[in-house]
This record gives structure tokens, sequence and C-alpha cells, in this order.
């Protein structure tokens, strides 16, 4: 019924922005400060083996969820983007999503993953902590007052 699997850049970039923008419309709060577009703009260098990846979850012919990570140096990297669509929820793809990346990053060299979750998404704060994460110093720019950085060794 699912199945998750790495974006083919430039084949599913317009896929991957679509599910993208949907994540950044969710937020309950501005994400700006990301700078979005123009990220977008590169997003097979930035989210391209050995760098990175981004993993989209398929359901049938349709993206409803992302996930991916980014270089931070040779030994860390920053997973972002995790999304579920609100109805494809409750399926455990979450978890297996995060996992899936936690394995593409260590079979890619990295030893940390870190990341940052608003303080609204409390479930998907309680996953990361039930696969290993915890509280560490921000590896990128968040200015969102409540946020929790945490980080995991792969």
């Amino acid at each position: 019924m699912f199945s998750i699997r790495p974006a083919d850049f430039p084949q599913d970039n317009d896929s991957v922005l679509a599910i993208f923008r949907e994540y950044i419309a969710s937020a309950p709060v501005s994400l700006d400060y990301q700078q979005n577009e123009q990220e977008f703009v590169a997003l097979d260098g930035k989210y391209s083996l050995p760098n990175g990846v981004v993993l989209l979850i398929w359901k049938d012919n349709e993206v409803v969820g992302c996930g991916a990570f980014r270089r931070v140096d040779a030994k860390v990297c920053e997973m972002k983007r995790v999304y579920i669509r609100p109805t494809e929820r409750g399926h455990r793809l979450g978890e297996k999503l995060v996992t899936a990346l936690m394995s593409c990053a260590k079979e890619n060299g990295y030893q940390r993953m870190c990341l940052d979750v608003l303080a609204d998404f409390e479930t998907a704060r309680r996953l990361y902590v039930r696969l290993g994460f915890e509280p560490c110093d921000p590896v990128s720019y968040n200015p969102i007052p409540g946020t929790h950085f945490l980080g995991c060794y792969l």
C-alpha cells in the first residue's frame, strides 16, 4: 500500500516541491526564516547522496509524505521536513520514515543525526525520543521559541 523511496532528481522535483510546500503551509508558525524558495532552487545539490537525501512516501502514484537529511559536516547530518499528510497518519509511517532516514545517513558515513522540532509537534518529539534522540545544541538557526533540538548517534 505504502512505499518509501529516495527522490530521483530531476524526475521527482515537482513532487518534492509540492510535498515540501504542503509541509511548510501546515506549520503553526512562519518558516520564512529558512529561506525555502532559495533552497528549492538547488534541491538536488543539498539533498542528493552523499550530502543528503529526500525520501518520499508513496501511496499508489501519489506522494503522501516526505523526510530528508542534509550535510552539516563530514560526521553530522540534519534531519529536515519530516511530514506525513494528515489523512495518512496512524500507519506508523513516521517511524518507518525516520528509521529509513537514520539508516541511509549511517550507510553514507554520517555518525550523528540532529534535528529541531517545534513545541507544537509533541507526537513527533515523542517519536524522536523513543528512537534514541536526546537534547543537543542546535546545528542550524531556528528562532522559534520552545523549539526542541535533538540529536542521536547512528
